[in-house]
């Protein structure tokens, strides 16, 4: 449906390539283009409105980030992530974001607890009305503003690098567990507000677990299994 997604500039050529990028990548976590799609420049381009050249160097930067692989002689294709790579993203959330949900209980500025409480406000807004569109990128954006209140520049860094590879394995449980989500994620600002660190800690795990969960749930039994 190449009328639906979001044109990063009606003026073919004006685009830097970070904003197809950032075009292209949300539209993977939205599921607009399907694991295994062989996307080519020529239709990228006409799809996004901008010439061959950003979008060559898009399509080059998210191979890098893994959402892309080239192969000989079939070009550049969504890649098809295998249950163990999806369960290897969800294991390390689980190890890196506790840890930072409690240092942020230590470490957090009013700036950003406003920031925070400012995003879990949009995200229920937005699961309550239905504009369930915007959830990844609001959801990816609480984590990393939690992150960075770390105070640990490696782990937010950490965090962010793998923010949106997570909102793509997320991106069809995302809706289901919508309103469930974002109470959580309410539970876990106010624990960082009060200085919680230990219950800080505890519910990010828990809402990591129950994520993994739903996610492990939407697949289909094994035949006999």
């Amino acid at each position: 449906m190449e009328d639906e997604g979001a044109r990063p500039s009606a003026g073919r050529g004006r685009v830097s390539p970070q904003a197809v990028v950032r075009a292209i990548r949300e539209d993977l976590i939205r599921g607009v283009h399907r694991p295994g799609q062989r996307l080519t420049e020529e239709t990228m381009a006409a799809r996004y409105g901008v010439s061959r050249v950003p979008v060559r160097e898009a399509l080059r930067s998210l191979e890098a980030e893994g959402f892309l692989v080239s192969r000989p002689y079939a070009g550049i294709a969504v890649v098809e992530l295998s249950d163990d790579e999806a369960e290897d993203l969800l294991e390390v959330r689980a190890l890196l974001e506790p840890l930072g949900a409690g240092r942020a209980a230590l470490r957090r500025t009013a700036e950003q607890v406003g920031r925070m409480k400012e995003l879990v406000s949009l995200g229920m807004e937005a699961a309550e009305d239905g504009r369930l569109e915007e959830l990844s990128r609001l959801n990816s954006r609480l984590h990393e503003v939690i992150a960075a209140a770390s105070g640990s520049r490696t782990l937010s860094q950490l965090v962010t690098q793998l923010s949106d590879k997570i909102a793509w394995v997320y991106a069809a449980e995302l809706p289901r567990r919508a309103t469930d989500s974002w109470r959580e994620h309410a539970e876990i600002v106010s624990a960082i507000d009060e200085g919680d660190q230990d219950r800080a800690r505890e519910l990010v795990a828990r809402h990591i677990a129950l994520a993994q969960s739903a996610y492990r749930r939407r697949r289909p039994e094994p035949e006999g299994g």
